[in-house]
């Protein structure tokens, strides 16, 4: 259920995003989704890619500064509302968000959002009982 996601720490000026991209592109690596939050001085790079191992893997070869955190992938129903039920359904749980961001694919008629909880595991079995949709990890990193 868990989706592997590598966090890359990366200096805020111009070029060094597109050096991520192309060091993962000439290593034939495939971006599934990103996200990228920014200080005055430094970005977080959150990625979940194909092959996470290889990914990492070169980047540590090019110096790059990350660590590999589980996420969750679920699946949001994708009319109004259908953020708001997750979100309650995590609100009833004491369950905190840590950070989301949206994913291109469609499962189905539901949107699929990337979550980061505090507590991973309890949010595993809050969702499943609330009859929410979670995607293996497999089946993200093969979109």
């Amino acid at each position: 259920m868990k989706v592997e996601q590598i966090s890359v720490f990366i200096e805020n000026k111009s070029g060094r995003l597109a050096e991520v991209a192309d060091i993962l592109s000439k290593a034939g690596i495939n971006i599934r989704t990103l996200s990228l939050a920014d200080t005055t001085d430094f970005g977080i790079l959150r990625l979940i890619v194909n092959d996470t191992e290889k990914a990492t893997s070169i980047l540590k070869q090019n110096n790059f500064t990350m660590k590999k955190t589980e996420v969750l992938a679920v699946e949001v129903p994708d009319k109004p509302g259908g953020l708001s039920l997750i979100l309650n359904v995590m609100k009833e749980a004491s369950i905190n968000v840590e950070y989301m961001y949206a994913f291109v694919e469609k499962s189905g008629e539901n949107a699929i959002m990337i979550f980061r909880f505090d507590e991973i595991n309890k949010a595993i079995n809050t969702l499943q009982k609330a009859g929410i949709g979670i995607l293996k990890g497999e089946k993200v990193h093969s979109i």
